[in-house]
């Protein structure tokens, strides 16, 4: 197992130079990728692209760029320039994100999310690899049949011709598309002691294309905060819990929402959105579960961080990806240093 590194999108308490500070000293800790994501704010292109030519080794990769953002053929051009700029250190994560966004924000229908990312991976792969893209599917036509455009390739030669694809999943689902189409799963709310349901929805998805989870690399974003007490050490990420079970999405479609009540947790899950979208924030953080944050996360001492983390590994987790919960620049790069330490305790680092 490896480590990497979530950073989030800018907040009004983050800056870049804090990000920057995080990512070079995970580079040099030896952490195996970077992920910047985008919401509707600041965009993870342009941040990843700035943090590559200013670090070594570490891998770039977006967590997510979002598919109604923009056309395949822009995210293939946008994918093969970082990677030509950081030596071929770029993983192009993919996800839909939500009615919310993708209607209020980019204009665009969420109807049949599964199909348009079918389609849409399969033009970003034509355009990788320097191929003619013509495609004629339900969603995406290129090019269009009744004007004056014409089939084009990629005006300039990458340094690989194929570029690792995760997508974000959540749902059964998406999950069996991610195994089939992706080279790996951005997930949330990794639980070891829940994965293998989720697991087996990625094997269905291998399996219809020849392949099993050999080489796929699975991938979730676990909060860590470290510190003597367990409890206090929840609190911090009880919000963020929250804010995803509660508050992401409708009442009537919320996938985070969903998985808490798919992992056992359907009456918290129930609260947690009644009180957060009742305006109620600190109680539906509250009434988040112990037990829930404590699964998902990494929290306490070092010692204990370790044992999770073999916990994390067994569970079939390739890079464990920390969503670092501190203060100030000065406490995450001692909690980044504070967990290489705690890989290295828990013997299953590669």
């Amino acid at each position: 197992m490896r480590l990497g590194l979530s950073l989030g999108y800018q907040t009004a308490w983050s800056t870049p130079a804090d990000h920057l500070a995080l990512v070079q000293e995970a580079d040099r800790l030896g952490y195996s990728v970077v992920w910047a994501a985008e919401a509707y704010g600041s965009d993870s292109p342009s941040m990843l692209a700035w943090i590559a030519g200013q670090t070594e080794r570490i891998d770039v990769g977006s967590a997510v760029m979002q598919i109604p953002a923009r056309s395949p053929a822009a995210t293939a051009m946008t994918a093969t320039t970082i990677d030509a700029l950081s030596g071929g250190r770029f993983r192009l994560g993919l996800g839909v994100s939500g009615p919310q966004v993708s209607e209020g924000w980019h204009g665009v229908r969420f109807a049949k999310p599964l199909a348009r990312t079918r389609e849409y991976v399969d033009i970003v792969k034509l355009a990788v690899a320097r191929k003619e893209v013509a495609y004629a599917g339900d969603h995406y036509t290129l090019p269009l049949p009744d004007g004056p455009g014409k089939a084009l390739r990629l005006g300039f030669h990458p340094p690989r011709q194929h570029i690792p694809i995760y997508l974000a999943a959540v749902g059964p689902k998406n999950l069996e598309l991610a195994g089939e189409i992706a080279d790996g799963w951005l997930a949330i709310f990794y639980a070891p002691e829940f994965a293998e349901e989720q697991l087996a929805a990625v094997r269905a998805g291998r399996a219809k294309v020849g392949k099993d989870l050999a080489g796929f690399d699975v991938v979730p974003s676990v909060p860590v905060v470290v510190g003597d007490d367990v409890d206090a050490c929840a609190e911090l990420v009880r919000w963020y819990a929250a804010l995803y079970i509660g508050g992401m999405g409708s009442r009537q479609q919320n996938f985070y929402n969903q998985l808490a009540t798919r992992m056992g947790y359907g009456d918290a899950a129930r609260e947690v959105q009644d009180l957060y979208l009742a305006k109620r924030q600190r109680d539906a953080a509250a009434a988040v579960p112990l037990e829930f944050v404590d699964r998902t996360s990494l929290l306490g001492p070092k010692e204990r961080i370790a044992e999770r983390m073999r916990e994390y590994a067994a569970a079939g987790v390739t890079t464990l990806s920390l969503t670092l919960f501190v203060a100030d620049r000065e406490s995450g790069v001692q909690t980044l240093r504070t967990c290489a330490e705690a890989l290295e305790l828990a013997g299953v680092g590669e």
